[in-house]
């Protein structure tokens, strides 16, 4: 078995909301709610669901950017939930992040090189002559010229920005980055340039994503394995090629199908859902996708299906498949 460097059980985080100025009662969004999963190392877990499913939490729980209700998060076999601050930020020089906007990502008043800079300097990494010469490869490597490092974000183009977002993010050579949809605010001839760029500092440099997105073609292109995530659970959780040949979950099947085929001549089997994406704030019993599941049976509406193993290898949540 590949070597895990990353193990998540029983996340859950949930946010509590005041339903009114005098209401007594809060309403709770379930954003997070039991998800197992493993990121291995050397490789990129692609993460996928509908806007609203709790992805960027998911990131930001395993980051440490925020706290998480119940749970636990191993890096490397470590328990990273119960860490002290130092210990926290001894954390950051291995998990690093790359943000979905680079344009409020960045700080705009200060410069290229101290931005690139800042983790080299907040943990002692280098300083003076060093530090400059270390900036100037961080942006060779990202494909930025070394006379830039002397401008403001505003004078770069998006794809720049997200260049000097990855150039950060390598400064610490970290073990896992979690791009949290890193191209979906680029125009679409950057996207290309940015993905190409993220699979190179993959290879060269060993590391390991968790890669956040909507966009099915992206990960396809990008992972080695897929995690489906619908309203705060993981569903489906299989290697790429399997769960693009053939995905089990209902959910998984019909989202898939939504992705548009480069063969003209092959018939859309688009399978549309009936409904609207119930609300993390009262998401439905049982299974959580039961309200539009076409395959739906009693044990749906009062039994939660549990991640088990499949023959293909896949992990499927699912009481009828």
């Amino acid at each position: 078995m590949d070597e895990v460097l990353v193990e998540v059980k029983r996340l859950r985080k949930y946010y509590f909301l005041q339903r009114g100025l005098f209401s007594r009662r809060n309403a709770v969004v379930k954003a997070v709610d039991g998800v197992n999963l493993v990121i291995r190392k050397g490789e990129t877990l692609g993460l996928v669901g509908e806007s609203g499913c709790g992805k960027s939490t998911l990131g930001r729980l395993i980051l440490r950017l925020e706290d998480p209700d119940e749970g636990e998060v191993r890096f490397e076999g470590r328990d990273i939930l119960h860490l002290q601050a130092e210990e926290i930020r001894k954390l950051r020089r291995d998990i690093q992040i790359i943000f979905q906007d680079p344009y409020s990502s960045l700080n705009p008043r200060r410069r290229i090189d101290a931005i690139i800079g800042e983790p080299l300097v907040i943990h002692g990494v280098a300083k003076g002559r060093e530090l400059e010469e270390k900036v100037i490869e961080l942006m060779k490597v990202v494909g930025l010229r070394p006379e830039q490092r002397f401008l403001y974000p505003h004078q770069f183009s998006g794809g720049q920005r997200q260049r000097i977002g990855i150039a950060r993010a390598l400064a610490l050579q970290p073990k896992l980055i979690i791009a949290d949809e890193p191209v979906s605010s680029l125009d679409v001839s950057i996207q290309a340039q940015i993905v190409n760029l993220l699979l190179d500092l993959q290879s060269e440099y060993r590391l390991t994503y968790l890669f956040i997105s909507h966009d099915l073609n992206l990960i396809e292109y990008v992972s080695d394995w897929v995690a489906v995530m619908y309203l705060g659970k993981i569903v489906e959780y299989a290697k790429q090629e399997v769960i693009y040949e053939r995905p089990i979950h209902p959910y998984s099947e019909a989202l898939f199908s939504a992705t548009p085929s480069l063969d003209p001549l092959e018939k859309s089997r688009r399978i549309l859902l009936e409904g609207d994406v119930p609300s993390p704030i009262n998401p439905p019993s049982g299974c959580r996708f039961h309200t539009r599941c076409p395959l739906r049976i009693d044990l749906c509406e009062k039994e939660e299906p549990q991640l088990k193993e499949r023959p293909n290898g896949s992990l499927v949540a699912c009481h009828v498949r």
